[in-house]
């Protein structure tokens, strides 16, 4: 990276919804986002919460199983940091493990969204770069890395009845 490049990043495309978005290690594409109090598996919290919740197609292009989703997508935040996202499958209604390689799998990412802090009408989802590197600088191994930005995508919360 040039001293300029550091000081003039890229703009960050922003992308629509349905429109798969390559991050190295996982293909997305961000689908829908709702507001609701039940998460995906149909058991309602023991405390009253609310979730803004993301529908998503995903595909694992590592080599290995792994469950770090979270990493690649995040939710725009209001002040106040959110905590990190539990990922549910659709196709079980259930909490994700691990994704398989190669296997497209549909699946909601649920954050609870703070207490008293309106949900807007639009929130933005950034999905970040990884990249694989066979021996890092520091300690040698192979492993993901994560990388800027590599696109963001706003969609419209469907507010629940």
């Amino acid at each position: 990276m040039t001293l300029y490049e550091a000081a003039h990043p890229p703009k960050v495309p922003v992308v629509q919804a349905g429109q798969q978005v390559d991050t190295g290690r996982w293909f997305v594409t961000l689908r829908t986002a709702r507001v609701g109090t039940v998460p995906p598996t149909g058991v309602p919290p023991s405390q009253p919460v609310q979730l803004v919740m993301v529908d998503l197609d995903v595909v694992n292009r590592s080599a290995t199983p792994n469950n770090v989703l979270y990493r690649a997508v995040t939710l725009g935040a209001p002040a106040q940091k959110l905590p990190m996202p539990t990922v549910y499958l659709d196709r079980d209604k259930y909490l994700a493990g691990y994704f398989n390689p190669n296997m497209p799998e549909r699946a909601t990412m649920a954050w609870e969204w703070p207490a008293g802090v309106p949900v807007p009408d639009k929130v933005t989802i950034t999905v970040s770069g990884q990249i694989y590197k066979r021996r890092d600088n520091l300690y040698g191994a192979s492993g993901w890395y994560d990388r800027d930005p590599v696109a963001t995508v706003d969609l419209p919360v469907e507010k629940a009845p």
